[in-house]
């Protein structure tokens, strides 16, 4: 099938690379020619496991290709999709400017009958709300759907998600198009739920607050297993062998971050609280979530009291493992709280240094060997748990440490190796 993509960001790129890689014939549209320019030229813009490898081999074979001209890519194709950002506006709702600008453009070049996916993550209602803008600005009939596809990709695994999806959610009223779209997936042998378009646009939202709330919900209770002295992995171990719970999304740590958590559950309280609800559960998540960064950045100030000048070493800067993506991650919170009066801030990520640098308070210092970092230190704080940061010879980190304190807030390194190494070990629930 002929498909379109408009947008190359994180969900268009991954979106178009896939769908070519299933075998259909693919165009990646953008209005910003620098970064088609570099697509065409085999550079892809952002930091994705194997997305690299099918762009360039999906290039090669001529099933992918990207354009500056959109009006001509949507003139190409059979189905469109919107890939476009909805970052959130003051109010924490989705902005959708430029989900409207690109429906426009549709509208303005729509020659026959197609099918217009709404990939981006939209708030409910948003399917009628292209609808309506794509009808009056036809200038002629045309046919035309518009139906909800609401993407699912974790950031570290995106390609391994949408190759081999749990579910598709298709939320749309149209036989026609709930056919093609069954055609257009049929390759990935996976589910495909097909629902209205106000319930697929509600699907995305539940989904990560409710994930979102797994992780506010252990973080509470590593706090308590520190206040009773438990061990939060032992517990979450206990947990997670209940099959009405499950082992995801139960791991402790410094606070949930990334491009969707954050936004996605500022845009339910707002879709919410639209419609009369008072969220109060979704809220004291935030709040929980909030009040853990502070937690964390607490329990590091404590660890250097009494030290003149500390050199402070900080192993991680993305919110998560295989990503350089720094959108909410728990380090823009942290490390400002760390960094006062004579400290020295010495900071390692395999990836996503240059996207920290542009973030993080001047001053601080990004080097591109982790044992470098902890050289002179007083403290090591571990903000992701990068295999790079959790393989470590941590026998050599304490010969080049000053002071061999670690602070793992992300409960990644093994306490009792650590302990007998020589080491003062504090995580988070332990």
């Amino acid at each position: 099938m002929k498909v379109t993509t408009i947008g190359s960001g994180y969900v268009g790129l991954v979106t178009a690379a896939c769908l070519a890689q299933i075998g259909h014939d693919v165009i990646g549209a953008d209005i910003d020619k620098d970064k088609i320019k570099q697509l065409q030229a085999g550079k892809v813009p952002i930091y994705e496991p194997g997305l690299d490898e099918i762009i360039a081999a999906n290039t090669a074979n001529g099933r992918l290709s990207f354009v500056d001209d959109v009006p001509e890519a949507i003139g190409a194709s059979d189905i469109v999709f919107i890939t476009v950002g909805t970052p959130p506006d003051e109010n924490g709702a989705a902005d959708m400017s430029y989900v409207k600008a690109v429906a426009k453009t549709i509208a303005e070049n729509l020659d026959r009958y197609k099918i217009v996916v709404n990939k981006s993550t939209v708030p409910v209602g948003s399917t009628v709300l292209v609808a309506k803008v794509i009808q009056e600005n036809l200038s002629e009939r045309r046919e035309f759907d518009v139906i909800s596809n609401p993407e699912f990709l974790r950031e570290g695994s995106a390609v391994e998600d949408f190759l081999h999806p749990d579910r598709i959610v298709i939320g749309t009223d149209s036989q026609r198009a709930a056919g093609l779209m069954n055609e257009l997936y049929k390759p990935l042998n996976s589910p495909i739920v097909i629902t209205d378009p106000a319930s697929a646009e509600m699907v995305k939202y539940a989904s990560n607050c409710f994930l979102a709330t797994k992780v506010s919900f252990i973080n509470a209770i590593a706090n308590i297993c520190d206040a009773v002295g438990a061990d939060v992995k032992e517990v979450a171990l206990g947990m997670g062998y209940d099959k009405r719970i499950g082992f995801e999304f139960l791991r402790a740590g410094p606070g949930f971050g990334g491009s969707c958590f954050p936004k996605d559950c500022h845009a339910m309280l707002s879709i919410a609280s639209d419609h009369g609800y008072d969220f109060e559960l979704l809220r004291g998540v935030m709040d929980m979530n909030v009040r853990q960064k502070n937690l964390i950045a607490d329990q590091a100030n404590k660890m250097l009291e009494g030290l003149k000048d500390p050199r402070i070493g900080i192993l991680g800067l993305a919110f998560k493992p295989n990503t350089d993506d720094m959108r909410d991650a728990p380090a823009l919170d942290i490390i400002p709280h760390l960094k006062k009066d004579n400290r020295k801030i010495v900071a390692f990520d395999p990836v996503s240094m240059d996207n920290a640098k542009k973030l993080l308070p001047d001053g601080i210092e990004y080097v591109s060997d982790p044992y470098e970092v902890c050289e002179k230190s007083d403290l090591v704080v571990v903000l992701t748990e990068w295999d790079e940061i959790r393989w470590l010879e941590w026998r050599r980190v304490k010969e080049v440490m000053k002071r061999p304190v670690v602070y793992d807030t992300r409960n990644c390194l093994d306490p009792q190796n650590l302990r007998r190494l020589g080491f003062t070990y504090q995580g988070v629930g332990r």
